[in-house]
């Protein structure tokens, strides 16, 4: 069986979320056009971020999908949204511990949720 390698979200504008995830991301994307950008992801994960008024078969809006990052402890998920917080990005749900661990929640310019947790972990 094979595994997904790619991430696609639809936006609004690849040339702002190309931005923001540079960002985010610290690295440009490996690949850039008015419809499209594609980010190589250190796990080997590509993540594509494409013009939504372009998908064929035609998409739902832009938005909606999670992408949610790992980090080792309390203190880690503390240390991102400061730095998140300092960005400017939207954060819908501040530090918490919830049932799966210590994490929180902002929002891409799509309003695609980016989630930070340290599994099992709690603030």
């Amino acid at each position: 069986m094979t595994s997904p390698n790619f991430i696609l979200l639809y936006v609004a504008s690849p040339a702002e979320s190309s931005t923001f995830y540079t960002q985010l991301l610290g690295k440009p994307p490996v690949e850039s056009s008015p419809t499209f950008a594609m980010f190589a992801l250190d796990s080997g994960v590509m993540l594509g971020l494409w013009a939504s008024a372009g998908v064929e078969p035609a998409a739902t809006p832009a938005g909606g999908s999670e992408l949610a990052f790992a980090v080792q402890d309390a203190a880690a998920v503390d240390a991102r949204h400061e730095a998140w917080q300092a960005l400017g990005m939207p954060i819908l749900q501040t530090p918490s511990t919830m049932d799966f661990g210590y994490t929180f929640t902002a929002t891409d310019p799509d309003g695609h949720r980016l989630r930070v947790f340290s599994p099992g972990a709690r603030g």
